[in-house]
Order: structure tokens, then C-alpha cells, then sequence
């Protein structure tokens, strides 16, 4: 059962990373690689908090610097900026639901003219609000953390490309 709900996981967080990455228009390569990547990271963030109780923003920056290390490893392979991976493989994990609680207490917050109320939702705001940050946080620096050890690495992949599409385009003419 609990690989089962693991696996249901990365299914859903896959399926949503292809929605995410087709509206930026990538190359058709990497919809190979953007839903094993999403896959990997969110299945990875799920076990940790529900089987290892470790807490939302620390599994996401644990799962975000894993997409950050494998997208890395895929651009290698594919010879396309590890930023065409990783990006639409964390939006998934983007906190929303956090942030729109946060949003709806404040708009309750602001309707209400009962004191006691108010005391209620402030605390609610606050406390949303300070985990959608964090977990944004989390998805900017943890994805970043890789991109910063192999910066040269990065350019080197991708002027590759450039010169093996420079070169196709070359024998193409002759």
C-alpha cells in the first residue's frame, strides 16, 4: 500500500508536469525527461513527509535539490539547459493550496469587524503564509544549489548542442 500510494504520487505529479512544461513550449525531447523528473521529485518529498514525518519545506528543498542534481544528469544526456526540466518538474510542487488559504483569511480579515474573529484569522494568515513562503523558498534555492556547482558544466552542455546542430546544419548544405 504504501508504494502503491508512492507511485500514485509520481503518476499525478508527472502527468501535471507535461501540462506545465507543454505551455512553455519545450522541445519535443524533453517531455521524456520533465515527467520522470517531477516524478522522482515529488515521489521523493511525499515519502519523506508522510513515512518520515519530516516537514513540507524541508522535503521540498530535499526533493527540489534532487531535481536540481537528476535535471542536471538529463541535460548532460539531452544537451538542453537543465532549466527546460527542472522547472516544470517543481511546479507541481508549488504550494497553492497554502497560499490560497493565506489569501482567504485575509479577505475574511478584512469583512469582519468582530474582534474575536479577527484573532482567529490572524494567526491562520500567518501561519499559511509563512509555509507558502518557505516552501517557494525551498523550490528556488534547493533547484538553484546544483545549477551553482556545475555552472560551467551547464554552459559546456549546451554549446555541445549548439556546435552537433551547427554542424547537421553544415553537412545539410554541402
Amino acid at each position: 500500500m504504501i508504494i502503491q500510494s508512492i507511485l500514485l504520487d509520481g503518476v499525478l505529479a508527472a502527468i501535471a508536469a507535461c501540462g506545465f512544461a507543454a505551455v512553455s513550449n519545450p522541445p519535443k525531447q524533453s517531455f521524456i525527461y520533465v515527467p520522470i523528473l517531477a516524478a522522482i521529485g515529488h515521489m521523493l518529498r511525499f515519502a519523506l513527509m508522510t513515512y518520515a514525518d519530516v516537514e513540507i519545506a524541508i522535503a521540498t528543498f530535499i526533493a527540489s535539490v534532487t531535481i536540481g542534481f537528476v535535471g542536471i544528469y538529463f541535460a548532460y544526456r539531452a544537451r538542453f539547459p537543465s532549466e527546460v526540466f527542472a522547472f516544470p518538474a517543481l511546479l507541481p510542487m508549488i504550494p497553492g493550496m497554502y497560499a490560497y488559504r493565506s489569501l482567504l483569511g485575509m479577505i475574511r480579515f478584512m469583512q469582519t469587524n468582530d474582534a474575536l474573529q479577527r484573532e482567529e484569522y490572524l494567526p491562520q494568515i500567518l501561519s499559511n503564509a509563512i509555509t507558502a513562503g518557505s516552501i517557494m523558498f525551498a523550490l528556488g534555492v534547493g533547484v538553484a544549489i546544483p545549477l551553482f556547482i556545475f555552472y560551467k558544466h551547464s554552459f559546456r552542455m549546451t554549446r555541445d548542442k549548439e556546435l552537433e546542430l551547427a554542424e547537421r546544419r553544415g553537412q545539410r548544405k554541402a
